[in-house]
């Protein structure tokens, strides 16, 4: 199993950079004409979260890749014994592919309207359908399951920082999401988010 997930993870992670971040953004950039990355590289509290953001992706992505060269120190450091913990690897790994197509799909959902960060120059459409009919942020919900996920198939004390540094960014992200959303689409989207829960 060890062996596997040296190779899984940083697969993992490649695959889901390259399809839920480079691919995706690369797609809607050509439908809409311009960068679908929108957030801010100022010194405000929102570009801030933005930064960290970035910081956090690169630190995971850094980690995976000294996970595949040095598997046992990686594993063994900081590490967390969970009980049964062989299970809790196989669900770590469900998990992580669950929580790339769940991404991907409400990514597809969202069409033009799919953006990283706050686009105040373009009115986006409202997506209430799909996987959005379930959830308010279903990709912010995908990206927390598979960091829940990667702890689960890495117990260590790093991969838990990394979903509790990245649960406060998303829950931050998202309340300024709703607030700009509040302010594009009033009326209709109080109704949406009394019908809708945040995550699930």
């Amino acid at each position: 199993m060890t062996d596997f997930i040296r190779v899984f993870i940083p697969l993992f992670f490649i695959i889901f950079f390259m399809t839920a971040f480079f691919g995706t953004s690369f797609i809607v950039s050509k439908r809409i004409g311009k960068n679908p990355n929108v957030l801010p590289k100022d010194d405000s509290a929102y570009g801030l979260i933005g930064i960290y953001f970035k910081y956090t992706l690169f630190l995971i992505f850094i980690y995976t890749v000294l996970l595949f060269i040095f598997p046992e120190d990686i594993s063994s450091s900081f590490k967390i014994n969970l009980p049964k913990e062989i299970i809790f690897k196989y669900i770590g790994i469900a998990l992580l592919i669950l929580s790339l197509i769940w991404i991907l799909i409400a990514q597809f959902q969202m069409k033009n309207s799919w953006r990283i960060g706050i686009d105040e120059d373009l009115k986006t459409e409202l997506i209430t359908t799909g996987l959005f009919n379930y959830s308010r942020n279903p990709i912010f919900l995908g990206i927390l399951v598979s960091l829940i996920g990667f702890f689960f198939t890495l117990p260590t004390l790093i991969s838990l920082s990394f979903l509790l540094i990245s649960y406060i960014l998303i829950q931050t992200q998202i309340r300024l999401e709703e607030e700009f959303l509040l302010h594009q689409h009033d009326e209709i989207y109080l109704q949406y988010k009394a019908k809708v829960r945040r995550f699930l």
